[in-house]
């Protein structure tokens, strides 16, 4: 079975069950016939941007992007923001117009599903590289603000 198969059984697996560990989701994975290893779970959880996000009632589950977007409202999506930036994030510096969220590497896409799920409206968008995000803030004027909130979360 190609990559983009067990990919996109991987998104179904997520929207349908939850699965808490990459364990469960490789054991899901071989019963249904796909030859896999926890690391390479690993590889197609960051390739395709899935989260590991608290549900009420429940330890933290995977979630595709598509749903973890979703998944909270904008005050709960502001404290996993802050709780990601206190786990994750090693330091902010900035340009002209954007700011560079550095973490420890395989930290960047998780910082910046939650700065994208924060709505925060001084931000355009995201690019997340492994250990770095880039942040575009929407004027040149909102990059002090963005750097002093992504600070205080430190």
């Amino acid at each position: 079975m190609s990559p983009r198969e067990r990919e996109r059984e991987i998104l179904h697996l997520l929207a349908e069950k939850s699965i808490h560990t990459q364990a469960e989701l490789v054991s899901e994975l071989r019963a249904l016939g796909y030859s896999v290893t926890q690391a390479t779970v690993s590889r197609d959880i960051q390739r395709l941007g899935i989260v590991k996000l608290p549900a009420p009632g429940e330890a933290p589950r995977y979630l595709p992007p598509g749903l973890a977007a979703g998944a909270w409202d904008v005050k709960r999506a502001r404290e996993h923001l802050e709780a990601t930036f206190r786990e994750s994030v090693l330091e902010v510096a900035s340009g002209d117009a954007l700011l560079a969220v550095r973490t420890p590497p395989g930290h960047a896409n998780a910082v910046a599903v939650a700065i994208d799920g924060a709505h925060l409206p001084e931000v355009v968008a995201t690019l997340a590289g492994d250990d770095t995000i880039l942040v575009l803030a929407r004027r040149t004027g909102d990059r002090p603000k963005l750097r002093r909130l992504f600070e205080g979360y430190l």
